[in-house]
């Protein structure tokens, strides 16, 4: 089958069924890409997605985007992110149009009352998934913590953390596991 219809109707279907934004898509990308279509590899999935989230953007189409180049260069991340985007935009847009009709019913408000917390379930869930991926363990556990707790009380910026972070790396790389050799 064609590689741009393909990765269009992938990332469509994602675009289509994910409520939550881009941390509820991990899941969805991940199947699709890594364990279905095998684009990518579980190892490549875990860069990719630090690679997104330290870009400015939106986290499922930075990804739609560097995936899509991999596979087809420009023409592949423009089709991959006009499938990503196109879903959202449609539905915002008949949201939008009848949103004022509907924001008083108490039906909409209880639906919108239930899909939260199963939103918080969709974005804990990849969270956990991604932390076994990049090998998170007892001995490391401190540092996604400890970020997590940085910008969740302090408000420290994520851009700070990921500085810091890629330069703690850095330096550990360069000594530590240099002295183990």
């Amino acid at each position: 089958m064609n590689i741009y219809w393909e990765s269009f109707k992938t990332f469509t279907r994602i675009g289509m069924f994910t409520i939550g934004g881009g941390y509820a898509m991990l899941p969805l990308i991940e199947a699709d890409v890594v364990d279905k279509k095998q684009w990518i590899g579980k190892e490549e999935f875990v860069d990719l997605v630090a690679i997104a989230q330290s870009c400015p953007g939106i986290l499922a189409v930075n990804i739609s985007i560097f995936l899509g180049y991999k596979l087809k260069g420009v023409p592949g991340s423009i089709v991959c992110t006009l499938g990503t985007i196109l879903p959202s935009f449609l539905i915002i847009l008949l949201i939008a149009l009848f949103f004022q009709t509907f924001r008083e019913n108490k039906t909409v408000q209880s639906i919108f009352l239930g899909i939260r917390p199963a939103v918080v379930a969709l974005i804990a869930a990849p969270t956990f998934k991604m932390a076994k991926s990049a090998k998170i363990g007892w001995t490391n556990i401190w540092i996604p913590v400890i970020s997590a707790l940085l910008i969740w009380q302090m408000e420290v910026s994520p851009v700070y953390i990921i500085i810091l972070a890629g330069l703690f790396g850095f330096l550990y790389g360069k000594f530590v596991e240099q002295n183990e050799k």
